[in-house]
């Protein structure tokens, strides 16, 4: 059964050689870029254009034509290749259309080598664009899949390949417009019409627009949603996730997706190529081989694997796969959504046509044709529901094999692994700060993973926005947030080498007391927690200078000039209760490390109620928007940049009853007493 895709919506390749066709009605370019595991395209050596039509595993068309077929043997491509991008553009300096909105709608389908329909996605909603990504074909766990992308770029293939990662984006969008110009200058003869066989109707192809066709959702193993390069607004690096510091809920803005993200996501918000490198790592070894994956039962989903992801160590391959995971659940949930708003949207549409009409109202036409149209609409949705119950099961039982696999630094603090701590001796790539869920599927949870260095502050809210009526008591939710805070900051401290990690606490009316008490009594603060205007005065004043003194000593290639008395370790600032207690230059002070301090190693963790600052005005507005907000109860203020859906974040707190982080902290603090020795 072929599957009919909507934009975001991806289906398995039974086979590795296929043809993509594609018909428009005018004359446009087909090419394809290949892309590595990072989603980066490497080089000009990897586009196939008119110009150099052949490639490895595959070749376009050398001309611009109405219609098009391209072959692909994914069997041939080289190993380092993870994604096949198939792209569409309208000519430029050569006449006719200049935008996709004044053409057809492109019609894509991938077909066997017989020509049999595996799917089809017909590419709705352009307008200015002038150049699209079309379809990803990419490797999920040793399979291959395609996804319906449908990003549109105004600026045309320069834009596009740009988006890509392609540094001579511009160069070759030239190169690739002159090949088409003398292509079209020597009167190429069009391709052959399609038979009647392969001449299907574009409408019936759209399921957003198609009445009669059934929702046809992802078969097999979930959905991978690696975040397509052409996205407008895409995640930083650092997280998929967009927690923008507005308090009725983030939106897409940060990488945030991009999960994400993802955004992914279609389509996220701006942004580059996500990339997974390490910060640090500097060598240029090729990565370490996933492990190999346990052949499936036949006609069953390869069965999941820690680690099947690529990556330069298993830490690494299981950063990737959450982040796939993430992924996977956001465009299996986006499916699913699109089909239940196309059963709704028709339903609606056969009703309004059944009583528009005065003669279906005499007698039972009526009746029979609403139970008709409701019955069609239970099909539809039903079918959906099935489809993304398959991707959920799947999800569900990587998430089984996965989450016990996780290092310490992405584990939950319930996991056996924390209960064999022992102090590191190098920096993870990334940090778990609680789970991710979606409204269909509240038992699936994600690692919400941020990675380190932070690249931005944190803020732990305390007020009611958004909590309901479960936490009337506003005191008991300001503790839960510091309690919140101190469990983050303890895994801070806990995944950094001894030395390499210094927390400090502002507490000017010591409200938090009790929830520090792990930090205080284990002795892992660098100085015990500032209180009172002096405190917080003194705090500030200190890593304002180191932030300023790093700035300078960088900025003037002199970093060995740095005092010998200051710490170089990153630096953590707990603010307990914002504003109380701090005036106009402590405020300013605090914008300052928001922004400037994450580049030199000072990161920011407030604890505050955004309400308590209202007095403030507009002045704390880019203070909020900085940091990335969390909550101490779960709250759907997430989002991610690929498809805009609200995820419910929900904080990884300690056992009740549990002295895992108290041993914890406690050998925290006898390793950073032996290094100070």
């Amino acid at each position: 059964m072929t599957a009919e895709l909507v934009r975001g919506q991806n289906h398995p390749l039974p086979q590795v050689r296929l043809e993509v066709r594609v018909a428009v009605g005018k004359p446009i370019v087909a090419g394809a870029t290949l892309s590595d595991e990072q989603g980066r395209v490497r080089g000009v050596e990897w586009v196939a254009h008119p110009g150099a039509p052949t490639l490895p595993g595959l070749e376009v068309s050398k001309q611009a034509a109405a219609d098009h077929r391209l072959a692909f043997d994914l069997g041939a491509l080289p190993q380092e290749v993870h994604r096949v991008s198939v792209l569409l553009a309208l000519p430029s300096g050569v006449g006719g259309p200049v935008r996709f909105g004044s053409v057809a709608a492109p019609f894509v389908a991938v077909t066997g080598l017989d020509g049999s329909e595996i799917a089809s996605y017909t590419i709705t909603g352009l307008d200015a664009e002038s150049a699209v990504v079309a379809l990803e074909l990419y490797r999920r766990q040793d399979a291959w899949k395609v996804r319906a992308v449908g990003q549109g770029y105004a600026g045309g293939l320069a834009e596009l390949l740009r988006d890509q990662g392609l540094p001579e984006a511009h160069q070759l969008a030239g190169s690739i417009n002159e090949a088409v110009a003398q292509g079209l200058a020597r009167s190429v003869a069009p391709p052959p019409p399609r038979t009647s066989e392969g001449d299907r109707s574009r409408q019936t192809a759209a399921s957003a627009t198609a009445p009669d066709q059934p929702y046809a959702g992802p078969q097999g193993s979930s959905g991978d949603v690696s975040p397509p390069q052409g996205r407008p607004a895409g995640p930083s690096p650092a997280s998929p996730y967009d927690t923008s510091g507005s308090q009725g809920g983030s939106s897409p803005g940060l990488p945030q997706p991009d999960p994400s993200a993802v955004t992914q996501p279609t389509a996220p918000t701006a942004g580059g190529p996500v990339d997974y490198s390490h910060p640090r790592r500097q060598n240029a070894a090729p990565p370490t081989p996933p492990p190999p994956v346990p052949p499936a039962a036949p006609g069953q989903p390869a069965p999941p694997v820690a680690g099947d992801a690529t990556g330069w160590s298993m830490d690494e391959r299981l950063y990737n796969q959450v982040w796939g995971m993430f992924e996977d659940l956001a465009r299996s949930a986006a499916a699913y959504r699109s089909a239940v708003d196309f059963a709704d949207s028709r339903m609606e549409r056969e009703l309004d046509s059944v009583l528009s009409d005065p003669r279906s109202r005499i007698g039972g036409q009526g009746d029979a044709a609403r139970e008709a149209a409701q019955a069609k609409h239970a099909q539809l949705v039903d079918q959906a529901r099935a489809a993304f119950d398959r991707d959920l099961a799947q999800l569900t039982a990587e998430a089984e094999v996965v989450e016990p696999a996780l290092p310490l630094a992405y584990a939950r603090w319930d996991n056996p692994v924390w209960h064999g701590y022992r102090v590191p001796m190098e920096i993870p790539m990334a940090l778990r700060l609680g789970d991710l869920h979606l409204p269909e599927s509240e038992g699936l949870g994600v690692p919400m993973l941020v990675r380190l260095p932070l690249e931005r502050g944190l803020w732990i809210d305390s007020g009611r926005s958004g909590t309901g009526d479960s936490f009337a008591d506003a005191h008991e939710l300001r503790r839960l947030a510091m309690d919140t805070a101190v469990a983050i900051a303890a895994r801070l401290l806990a995944v950094y080498p001894a030395g390499d990690f210094t927390a400090h606490v502002i507490d000017p009316a010591g409200s938090g007391t009790s929830s520090l008490a792990p930090l205080t009594q284990s002795g892992v603060l660098g100085t015990p927690p500032a209180a009172g205007a002096a405190g917080v005065a003194d705090v500030l004043a200190r890593l304002t200078q180191r932030v300023d003194l790093v700035q300078m000593a960088l900025r003037g290639g002199a970093a060995d000039a740095l005092p010998p008395g200051l710490d170089t370790a990153e630096q953590l600032l707990i603010v307990n209760d914002f504003p109380h207690g701090f005036d106009d230059r402590a405020v300013n002070q605090l914008r300052y490390l928001a922004d400037e301090g994450p580049a030199v190693g000072v990161h920011l963790m407030m604890v505050a109620d955004r309400e308590d600052a209202a007095g403030y005005g507009p002045l704390l507005d880019p203070l909020w928007r900085s940091l990335l907000r969390l909550t101490p109860v779960p709250e759907d203020h997430l989002a991610d940049p690929w498809v805009g859906h609200a995820w419910t974040y929900k904080p990884s707190v300690v056992p009740a009853g549990s002295q895992v982080l108290q041993q914890v902290l406690a050998q925290v603090a006898r390793a950073r007493q032996e290094w100070k020795r």
